[in-house]
């Protein structure tokens, strides 16, 4: 019997900062469904329905997080590429400007999490850093709630 084989991909979303403040909430921007949308239709815009078709089959984003823009999504094995490209000619989500950089290509959810853990610590220190002893308790305890998602992810 042969196991079907995934990858996952560790990304981060670059938003346009002038559009993020004048959309307000980043949150309502940058959500699972949005991303998906967004990602599924460039696949079908550059390689057609029949592309489309053949990269659904295990296509999901299993996390986003709308505050340090970092997302996971799983793709099968032989369409990765074909996903990933796609991602790259992506330059808007929900009318707002948008592109996405690939921070991690792995095999496994187990080092995809590892991955996204060093990527969420990374984006959290520089945000205290940024805001100094302004740091509000709230996102501090968002951030806990996002590493314990990851590290909840199973495929």
């Amino acid at each position: 019997m042969v196991q079907f084989k995934n990858r996952y991909m560790v990304m981060e979303i670059f938003i346009d900062g002038e559009k993020e403040l004048v959309g307000g909430d980043p949150k309502r921007i940058l959500s699972s469904n949005n991303v998906s949308r967004a990602i599924k239709d460039s696949i079908q815009l550059n390689f057609g329905e029949c592309g489309l078709a053949l990269s659904l089959g295990s296509f999901h984003v299993k996390y986003l997080n709308a505050i340090t823009k970092i997302c996971i999504i799983r793709t099968s094995r032989a369409d990765h590429q074909k996903v990933w490209s796609a991602m790259t000619m992506i330059r808007s989500i929900g009318n707002c400007p948008a592109m996405f950089n690939l921070l991690d290509l792995s095999g496994s959810i187990r080092t995809c999490k590892t991955a996204a853990l060093k990527c969420e610590e990374m984006k959290f220190e520089q945000y205290i850093v940024a805001a100094g002893d302004h740091c509000p308790q709230d996102i501090t305890d968002i951030m806990k709630e996002s590493i314990d998602k990851i590290n909840a992810l199973e495929s």
